[in-house]
């Protein structure tokens, strides 16, 4: 039987330190797209998908993101006596008993950022979202997180989101040993973490959302240091291959890296012509730079 998916792990622990100074004083998971932070946008997408509990990994200096989710007394107070109304600010409201934080006291990579969170999560499947990486759906179609438990309500096991990339940059990445295809589902026969140039099994790339079975916490238990001297979870995931169904399943639509600065800047951009207030005046101005 395969159970529901009800959980989801934002791993925010991180320094952002390609995002200096910016995020000296913010977490990165906080710079606006616009006019909504990235985090906002990975909660959105795991509503959207069904999730009901979500479980915060922090880390110093994190306030802010627990502040964003949090009922804003003062300001909501203000805006009621200036006649404004309060839609956006529902918006980043969580119903009671849907958020939990964990705190990450030290950054030891994404796989100990996940284990972090194994006291929460429990004996159930959840979803591991990265708030940089920021996944836009193609026009009519659903969010990454939901097409991706879409194909794990008829495969069950665990699933990975993936994206074909140039093989000159296999090297960046968690990149996938493939197996059998059905459509934008693949069988994942293994997974090597940021292979030497060259070296690539293929060119099908692990990218910022995952859908993972309870037993990974007893795997990332003992897992040791990986590529970085980090504990990769992508070296836990590939331990479990043959033990339970894995699949890849290629994410319909666009992904911006935004823990790059020229990905954040395209994003931005990408997302402010499709703006209904500034859409229009964001496409005369590019216009106007020939």
């Amino acid at each position: 039987m395969i159970k529901p998916l009800r959980k989801a792990v934002f791993p925010v622990g991180g320094l952002g330190t390609r995002f200096l100074p910016a995020t000296k004083a913010m977490p990165k998971e906080m710079l606006p797209v616009v006019d909504r932070p990235l985090i906002q946008y990975a909660v959105d997408e795991a509503i959207e998908a069904g999730i009901e509990q979500m479980i915060f990994v922090t880390g110093r200096g994190k306030s802010a993101i627990e502040d964003h989710f949090d009922i804003a007394y003062e300001l909501e107070t203000t805006m009621i006596a200036r006649g404004k109304s309060l839609d956006l600010l529902h918006q980043t409201r969580l119903a009671p008993g849907a958020v939990a934080y964990v705190r990450q006291q030290e950054p030891m990579g994404l796989g100990h950022a996940v284990w972090c969170a194994r006291d929460i999560v429990g004996d159930e499947p959840f979803a591991v979202l990265l708030a940089d990486d920021f996944m836009v759906g193609a026009l009519g179609q659903p969010g990454c997180l939901k097409q991706m438990v879409e194909a794990y309500n008829r495969t069950g096991g665990n699933l990975i989101c993936a994206q074909e990339v140039p093989a000159e940059q296999t090297d960046k990445y968690g990149i996938v040993t493939p197996g059998a295809r059905d459509g934008a589902l693949t069988e994942v026969r293994g997974l090597v973490e940021k292979p030497k140039a060259g070296t690539a099994p293929s060119n099908l790339a692990v990218i910022g959302r995952y859908i993972l079975q309870p037993e990974v916490m007893r795997v990332l238990e003992t897992q040791e240091k990986g590529a970085g001297g980090e504990i990769q979870l992508t070296d836990a995931m590939a331990r479990m291959i043959g033990d339970q169904p894995f699949h890849a399943v290629t994410f319909t639509g666009t992904r911006y890296d935004c823990g790059d600065k020229a990905g954040f800047v395209q994003a931005t951009i990408a997302l402010a012509l499709q703006h209904g207030e500034i859409g229009p005046k964001i496409r005369a101005f590019l216009e106007a730079q020939g």
